[in-house]
C-alpha cells in the first residue's frame, strides 16, 4: 500500500488554522476542507509548517505582496462559498424530484 502525502501551501495551512480559531471545532474544519483531522492537529501544534511559519514571523515586503495575499485569501473564501452553494443546489434539486 502506497502512502500519498498531499502538499499544502503555507497560505492554505494558515487559513485552515484561522478557521479552527474562528470556529473552535478542529474536526468540522478538517471535514469541510477534506483533510485529515490529524494533519490539521499537527499544523496546530506547529508541526509540518516549517521553521518560518509563525504568523508573526511572516514579513510582507511590499504593498503589492500584501495585496496579493489578501486577494488569494479572498479567492479561497469565494471558492469555498461557491462549493458550498453547489452542494446546496444539488441537495435542493434532489428534493424537487
Amino acid at each position: 500500500m502506497e502512502i500519498r502525502k498531499n502538499k499544502y501551501s503555507l497560505e492554505f495551512k494558515l487559513k485552515a488554522l484561522d478557521l479552527v480559531k474562528e470556529r473552535g471545532n478542529l474536526l468540522l474544519v478538517a471535514q469541510e476542507l477534506n483533510i485529515s483531522h490529524e494533519t490539521l492537529k499537527n499544523w496546530k501544534k506547529g508541526r509540518y509548517l516549517g521553521s518560518d511559519i509563525n504568523s508573526s514571523s511572516i514579513k510582507v515586503k511590499s504593498k503589492e505582496e500584501e495585496e496579493l495575499i489578501r486577494l488569494r485569501k479572498e479567492l479561497y473564501e469565494t471558492k469555498l462559498e461557491r462549493d458550498i452553494l453547489k452542494k446546496a443546489v444539488g441537495i435542493f434539486s434532489k428534493n424537487d424530484r
